[in-house]
């Protein structure tokens, strides 16, 4: 494993561009972008826009031009001073609206972050929230800290084969290409951080990822000090068995929360996103009981500290483990909790739809946190639904699950040719002030063929992506004319497009289309209404039916 990025000695006019290049602020803060593609636009595309990648193939004579060039200074300047505003905390949302609350901080834990495609390090919608709250969180000052994992071989890459079926292709992370960096590791002081588990000790590297002020904390079991088995921990994003799965659940969880404690990080405030990090709430819970506290204080004041929100709404998506494995990891941990065994287990007990009973993660959750939430007003409702056997003395409208409608970071997702649009007929610094519902009542001052034109735009630019991928494809893997077709290449940038890009699990219901095949029939022959789908995601590669 590499330790350490691989740096240029940079001209001392433009000596912070590793600094920027190491931050993800720059990914959405076009001016930022302009930056880095200004350097190599090829090379800036070969890389996947990855900047830190980008400088390290740079010829250092390249490096001597810019430094020299008023254009590219002039902007640099400018993105430099935005920057260093940034960096500082002053004058954000926060300090200004809570400026009694300075030195706090929130951790957010979370299996996946979606971040920007040089960190493989998430599958779906789970990760680009996660990477949306800790980006949102950076432009708002709000002190943020993030937990979760650096995974080794990422998320895997996909690849269609000449029968229409994902094949999963991993591939190794490359450290020293990444806009991370060395906390923990065997050169630092201290050493890896070190958690005991099953008798043993489980080592872990530790890095950081930059978001504006916001920092990401990324653990990885990777490291030659662990037994092979152990080093597979975190290899791989949802991978291997129940045994692995619960074993990085306690990495995530436990090894998180003695993480933070070994930084000097004390968060007032707690947040799981999703159950897969749960066990971090009984991590608290022991330290507090080994610090004299009962377990019933314990408890309440975990439950004051803790927010928990749900995403998944079907039973299959909620981790459990049955009670052996959760017997055999944590035996003698729940002795440090003042409980015995079956005290401890009936924290996570919750029947397995078959008669019997197993540990489910996010009835933990719910149990000892205070703030619980889905993702929209229905799912908090389906949500209220299926957990209301857990308060039965309740109606379920009473079920205390609230909920909070998922948002985007607007910065990351809005398109350079839309941003200049609402600059320049909502306001030039529309970004800044995008929540306020006055900036939208502007709307319909846009030109409506303004408006259609940079739609139209938008819609060649992805049918331009969709060919080029179908040709390269063709060209890398001898795929099939049918293959080819089916991949994009005969769409119509004046037909309505509807697309579906998401996960592609059997519950996101795909297969919703076909329901009314007579339906879709007349939709799709009616030649003056013409109208095309367009099909996109990945299935879990363990997931037979999402496969095919």
């Amino acid at each position: 494993m590499i330790t350490e990025p691989i740096e240029k000695a940079l001209p001392a006019r433009i000596n912070r561009l590793y600094e920027l290049a190491h931050n993800l602020w720059w990914s959405w803060h076009p001016n930022a972008v302009w930056l880095f593609k200004y350097l190599d636009k090829t090379l800036w595309e070969l890389t996947y826009q990855n900047p830190v990648k980008l400088m390290q193939m740079l010829p250092q004579a390249r490096f001597e031009a810019v430094a020299t060039d008023p254009a590219f200074l002039r902007y640099y300047d400018g993105i430099i001073l935005a920057f260093d505003k940034c960096l500082s905390g002053k004058d954000t949302w926060f300090s200004e609206k809570y400026p009694d609350l300075g030195g706090k901080s929130i951790a957010y834990f979370c299996a996946e972050f979606g971040l920007h495609i040089s960190l493989p390090i998430y599958s779906g919608g789970l990760g680009i929230l996660a990477g949306d709250h800790c980006k949102e969180a950076g432009d708002l000052g709000l002190p943020l800290v993030g937990v979760g994992f650096v995974y080794p071989q990422g998320y895997f890459r996909q690849k269609i084969n000449s029968e229409g079926r994902q094949e999963a292709i991993y591939e190794q992370f490359e450290y020293q290409t990444a806009p991370i960096e060395p906390v923990f590791s065997r050169d630092s002081e201290g050493g890896l951080l070190q958690l005991h588990l099953d008798g043993r000790v489980i080592y872990a590297a530790v890095w950081s990822v930059r978001l504006g002020q916001v920092s990401l904390y990324l653990m990885d079991t990777d490291v030659d000090e662990n037994e092979p088995w152990d080093r597979e921990l975190s290899a791989r994003l949802y991978g291997g068995d129940q045994q692995t799965r619960i074993r990085q659940e306690l990495v995530l969880g436990i090894g998180g929360v003695r993480m933070l404690d070994r930084l000097g990080i004390r968060p007032s405030v707690y947040h799981a996103n999703e159950g897969h990090a749960a066990f971090m709430l009984l991590e608290r819970l022991r330290v507090l009981v080994q610090q004299g506290k009962s377990f019933k204080e314990a408890v309440e004041q975990i439950r004051d500290t803790t927010l928990f929100t749900t995403h998944t709404p079907v039973p299959a998506g909620h981790d459990a483990f049955p009670f052996h494995l959760v017997e055999h990891h944590f035996e003698g941990y729940w002795n440090e909790l003042g409980l015995d065994r079956q005290e401890f287990l009936a924290l996570g007990e919750y029947p397995d739809g078959h008669g019997g009973k197993n540990f489910n993660m996010t009835a933990l959750a719910l149990r000892l946190s205070g703030m619980k939430n889905g993702v929209s007003q229905l799912h908090g409702k389906v949500s209220r639904q299926m957990w209301h056997s857990m308060w039965p003395e309740s109606s379920e409208d009473e079920v205390p699950i609230t909920s909070v409608t998922n948002g985007v970071h607007t910065q990351t997702w809005i398109a350079p040719e839309m941003d200049k649009l609402y600059s320049r007929y909502l306001s030039r610094d529309w970004r800044d002030t995008h929540d306020d519902p006055m900036l939208w009542e502007r709307i319909d001052e846009i030109p409506d063929e303004e408006l259609w034109k940079v739609h139209q735009q938008l819609k060649h630019n992805l049918f331009n992506f969709m060919r080029e991928r179908a040709r390269l494809e063709w060209i890398n893997s001898g795929a099939g004319p049918v293959r080819v077709l089916t991949a994009g290449t005969l769409l119509d940038p004046d037909a309505l497009t509807i697309g579906f890009a998401r996960r592609f699990a059997t519950y996101k219901r795909a297969l919703l289309i076909f329901h009314d095949i007579d339906r879709l029939k007349r939709m799709l022959h009616d030649e003056w209404r013409p109208v095309q789908f367009v099909f996109a995601g990945k299935a879990h590669p363990a997931d037979a039916l999402g496969n095919h």
